[in-house]
């Protein structure tokens, strides 16, 4: 199963957070596996998994694209009807939240994160793939960067959202949290504190 899972934290936890990349890196990134440690080192079971063609692209080093999103979706499915234990989180990176929000439906999901939600691409805010963000019913976190150019704090603020959609803003971060050294903020205390918010997220909804 080389390259394809990833489980981090107690294997007896009763809660399991299932992890998804973004669309241009997998789940090895540097993101990825700093924020399934920050997470899992508070007693959650994190899973995080590569998606088809990311595992392809780990097999014979070719760059591809996404795979289509029902693809994508029926990927996620399978690893959440495979390695979900106890209560279980989706979520994910940009893309890979993204595709858990469209799984909100599914039963025996207690809640979703968002990290870096791609409202848009960066320039084009007519291309919005959040329609679904203003009828769902399954609590939803979504960590935005208060710069980010798929979805800035200024622009969040006009979006039609749910009631079960809660946007938590992280300070001057990009759309990986990063943010400008005069900022007074670091990257390192973005990223703990996403993962604060995150943990307090899955504790709250698997109570």
């Amino acid at each position: 199963m080389e390259n394809k899972f990833q489980v981090d934290g107690p294997d007896t936890a009763d809660v399991t957070f299932i992890f998804a990349h973004g669309a241009g890196a997998g789940m090895d990134h540097g993101f990825m596996t700093e924020m399934a440690d920050l997470i899992a080192s508070q007693g959650i079971r994190v899973v995080r998994f590569n998606f088809p063609y990311m595992i392809k692209r780990a097999e014979d080093g070719k760059k591809r694209p996404p795979d289509r999103a029902p693809k994508l979706l029926e990927h996620f499915d399978e690893v959440i009807a495979e390695y979900g234990r106890g209560k279980v989180v989706i979520g994910g990176k940009s893309m890979g939240g993204r595709m858990a929000s469209l799984l909100h439906e599914r039963e025996g999901i207690c809640g979703i994160v968002c990290m870096g939600f791609p409202f848009h691409p960066p320039g084009k805010p007519e291309n919005f793939k959040g329609d679904h963000l203003a009828m769902m019913g399954t609590p939803c976190l979504i960590l935005q960067g208060e710069r980010d150019t798929f979805g800035r704090r200024e622009e969040i603020a006009g979006f039609a959202l749910s009631e079960s959609v809660t946007v938590d803003f992280i300070p001057d971060g990009d759309h990986s949290f990063k943010p400008r050294k005069a900022s007074g903020f670091t990257e390192k205390s973005n990223l703990v504190l996403a993962a604060e918010k995150t943990v307090a997220f899955i504790r709250e909804v698997t109570q």
